[in-house]
């Protein structure tokens, strides 16, 4: 008996909701409205061009003429959300109730003011100018002593030694040995243990000290 009673209602149900479907679609095919309008500044009723009229939930939407004007199908009961550039986005609901099949709207977009920091523009110094403020510019002792260190040449040249090279120096020397080998391709490169003038070369840097004081920046 339960199962009896279980399946009537399942079918009352259904039924029931089969005729709300057939009532409604009527209802649904009349609900598409031609939305037209314009959009204009509210401070001087100005057009605004390029307005986006958006519908809510849908991703359809279009664009205002140069003179403001648009026109665009939604339904009954839409969110429409227009946005321009510089100006605050403003929603309008078309009407449920609407009697026939066009809705026309004027909307009104107050300014969105965004305060930036003030900038002060100043003239290019001249070269007297330029000159002065070099000359009698304060710089903190430390900084000159800093300066003075950092410039030494036997500190330019354990940097020299240590930092690696960038990418334009590492650019050239790739070129520089791609162009070496295509210049020795199908021969043996010369061996500088033969050339005279390597030797004389690394005699010259040997005296110098060059070796050894990249042996004591290597243990530092």
């Amino acid at each position: 008996m339960n199962k009896i009673l279980r399946y009537s209602l399942f079918v009352t149900l259904l039924l029931s909701s089969l005729y709300a479907t057939a009532q409604n679609q009527p209802q649904r095919r009349d609900s598409v409205v031609q939305l037209y309008g314009v959009v204009m500044s509210a401070d001087s009723l100005r057009g605004l061009e390029a307005t986006s009229i958006i519908v809510e939930g849908t991703g359809r939407g279009t664009i205002t003429n140069n003179e403001g004007v648009f026109s665009i199908a939604v339904l009954k009961g839409d969110t429409i959300r227009f946005s321009s550039v510089g100006f605050k986005d403003k929603f309008s609901i078309v009407p449920l109730n609407l009697q026939g099949n066009q809705y026309s709207v004027i909307q009104l977009m107050v300014n969105d003011t965004a305060y930036l920091p003030a900038t002060i523009l100043k003239p290019r110094p001249t070269r007297a100018q330029f000159e002065r403020d070099f000359v009698t510019t304060n710089v903190p002792a430390d900084a000159i002593e800093i300066a003075r260190r950092n410039n030494d040449e036997a500190t330019r040249k354990a940097l020299m030694m240590t930092l690696p090279i960038d990418a334009g120096e590492a650019m050239n020397a790739q070129i520089r040995k791609q162009t070496q080998e295509y210049y020795y391709s199908g021969q043996l490169p010369p061996q500088n243990i033969f050339n005279p003038v390597a030797w004389a070369e690394f005699i010259q840097a040997w005296k110098r000290g060059d070796y050894k004081k990249k042996s004591n920046t290597n243990n530092e």
